[in-house]
């Protein structure tokens, strides 16, 4: 027991501190009750604020919105608990080390930066959330919908100030970030449902008949917006994680997880953050829309700007500002988190530490930029579809490459540094549907699963033909 305690000493040594290119050893796998806080908080959070207020801007059903949101966000938690967790728990490798073995170093450099970058700017879109709140007390302007630049001083100081703060917190490594999660979440879900709770008071709700009429059979899409049906709705809510599940990012996570069962813990962030958080900012934006400042911009054929700050400040005062604030540190630190193990991959003489700062330095500059927040729904949707096909190389490795006859981890059994199976099987699935949802104007969350399930079969098909035999 005393040499295993010292091998385990040296391998967090090697690895920074965090793993990063060795299995997370047994003495420092974890409950499932730090994985419950860490989801409840990541996914009851400030981006929660603006998706809510967005599916309304759609005019989607509350049938399509109720019985979507539901069913979608059970086909996330599936894919969490019998892919993700599964794999995870299996190996134990970041998501980054894994693929090394099975791409080789050079092009998963490549990937690493794009899963970096889009991390980054995800992160950024909760900093921007955050400061609407920070800004209410300052009387700062509120972003628009249609706004892409920072519209002022006190804007650019208050973003600078939150990603600051919450780069260090997410630096400091999965302990921190999950601590942090534990101590902010149970404060979050208690201001989202109490905002729900407010704004029925506020709309006049006494009965299940007033809540479904609030948008009843929904409405045609605001300006600027497509319209949602079930399957909108559906998709994208199994698909707004698509990155973390199926195109497993959270490997990273779940590695520090004592068993595969702990991927169920993924429903307390679907079904809190996901249902019922969403539900009730739909709810603060129905108040916000019967405001004479909201008709003002409907009647000029504009969308109502939708800021999280003061929707939840209209709602219930300074707590509803303090709610936001944390609900945007708890989701923007695992992310820069994520953002900053895939920037390791790249950089792997850097602490981990630093290149975490390096991770959240972008994501601060990407909160800037309004538009991450305000074209969430799509940002989303773009990101994952992007991401999530590389994960299919690593499903379809782990439960066909036996089957049919390919070795796994061919890169590093082999010495390559560009599996060309993993390249064109990526590049062939992404181009492809890409080109379609352009050429026909289909919503990208119909294509994602489609060109995850493509890549993964065309990496068995290349790997078959271009795998040679290994020297034993």
């Amino acid at each position: 027991m005393a040499l295993y305690s010292q091998e385990e000493v040296v391998i967090e040594e090697i690895a920074g501190g965090e793993f990063e290119r060795e299995p997370v050893p047994e003495s420092h796998w974890k409950s499932w009750k730090s994985f419950l806080g860490m989801y409840a908080g990541e996914h009851a959070a400030g981006t929660e604020f603006v998706i809510g207020p967005l599916f309304l801007t759609t005019g989607v059903s509350a049938l399509d919105l109720i019985l979507g949101l539901i069913l979608g966000n059970l086909m996330a938690v599936l894919s969490w608990r019998f892919l993700t967790a599964e794999i995870g728990t299996k190996f134990r490798y970041t998501l980054y080390f894994h693929l090394e073995k099975i791409c080789g170093k050079r092009l998963v450099t490549f990937y690493n930066l794009a899963n970096g970058m889009l991390f980054c700017f995800l992160a950024g879109a909760m900093i921007t959330i955050s400061a609407t709140a920070v800004g209410i007390p300052f009387d700062m302007e509120m972003p628009q919908l249609t706004d892409t630049m920072p519209n002022g001083l006190t804007w650019i100081i208050i973003v600078l100030s939150i990603g600051t703060v919450i780069s260090i917190i997410a630096a400091r490594g999965y302990s921190t970030v999950a601590k942090a999660a534990n101590w902010m979440s149970p404060i979050i879900v208690l201001a989202f449902i109490v905002c729900g709770i407010v704004a029925l008071f506020q709309l006049n709700v006494n009965s299940f008949s007033d809540f479904w009429n609030i948008w009843g059979n929904g409405s045609e899409p605001f300006p600027g917006q497509i319209k949602y049906t079930f399957w909108h709705v559906f998709l994208w809510s199994w698909f707004a994680n698509a990155a973390m599940h199926i195109g497993m990012s959270d490997l990273s996570v779940f590695r520090f997880a004592k068993k595969a069962n702990t991927g169920w813990t993924t429903a307390a962030g679907m079904y809190v953050g996901h249902f019922i958080a969403w539900i009730a900012a739909c709810l603060l934006y129905a108040v916000y829309l019967r405001s004479p400042e909201a008709q003002f911009f409907l009647n000029n054929g504009q969308a109502p700007p939708v800021a999280p700050g003061p929707l939840a400040y209209n709602a219930i005062g300074f707590f509803g500002i303090i709610a936001v604030i944390l609900a945007g540190w708890t989701t923007a630190n695992p992310t820069i988190y994520r953002a900053g193990l895939a920037f390791q991959a790249i950089l792997p003489k850097a602490s981990t530490f630093w290149v975490t700062i390096l991770a959240g330095a972008i994501a601060t500059i990407a909160g800037l930029f309004p538009a991450f927040a305000m074209r969430l729904l799509d940002f989303v949707a773009l990101y994952g579809f992007i991401l999530a096909p590389i994960g299919a190389v690593i499903v379809f490795e782990y439960f066909f490459g036996r089957k049919i006859g390919i070795q796994s981890f061919y890169a590093e059994k082999s010495g390559t540094n560009f599996n060309i199976s993993v390249f064109w099987a990526w590049l062939i699935s992404f181009g492809v549907f890409y080109f379609i949802s352009v050429q026909f104007d289909i919503f990208l969350s119909f294509l994602t699963l489609p060109a995850w399930l493509a890549c993964g079969v065309l990496f068995l098909i290349f790997s078959k033909y271009f795998q040679k035999p290994l020297k034993t």
